[in-house]
This record gives C-alpha cells, sequence and structure tokens, in this order.
C-alpha cells in the first residue's frame, strides 16, 4: 500500500517525528524510578492523536507538544538532572 504525501504532510510527519523524539531524549534524563512511566505517557499521548488528519489541528498538537517538552526540560534543570 503507497500512502500519497504532498510536502506539507511530509513536512509535518517530520516535524512530528523529530518532537518524539526530543521528547523522548529529555525523558532520558529523568530520575530512573520515573523514566519508564514518562516514555509510556510520551507513546500514549503520540498514539492518541496517530489517526489525526487534520493539519491545523496537527501543527496545534506540536506547538503544545514542544511546550510540554521544554517544561519537562526546565523543570529537570531546576531539580539538577543532567
Amino acid at each position: 500500500m503507497v500512502l500519497s504525501m504532498d510536502l506539507q504532510d511530509f513536512i509535518l510527519r517530520a516535524r512530528v517525528i523529530k518532537l518524539y523524539r526530543q521528547a523522548l531524549r529529555t525523558a532520558r534524563r529523568a530520575p530512573a524510578d520515573s523514566r519508564a512511566e514518562l516514555k509510556q505517557t510520551i507513546r500514549e499521548e503520540m498514539e492518541k492523536n496517530r489517526n489525526c488528519s487534520d493539519k491545523q489541528r496537527i501543527r496545534f498538537l506540536i506547538s503544545e507538544g514542544l511546550e510540554r517538552v521544554k517544561g519537562l526540560d526546565d523543570m529537570l534543570d531546576m531539580q539538577g538532572h543532567s
């Protein structure tokens, strides 16, 4: 099965994948006892919106995700996790 994607779809997909990787990298910095749960939560959030095809909603979700990852990163910095 071949999926047809226009350039905008391709770029959005790349941005989603980049966000997912960034979130997982940030989660690696979390304390060991909460790391697995955090990674599971990240995966669940991604899966929950997997079938979203509304480009405007996808852009919103990416923006929201970036803010949440930044918040997590800042919190880990304040707690001294590097």
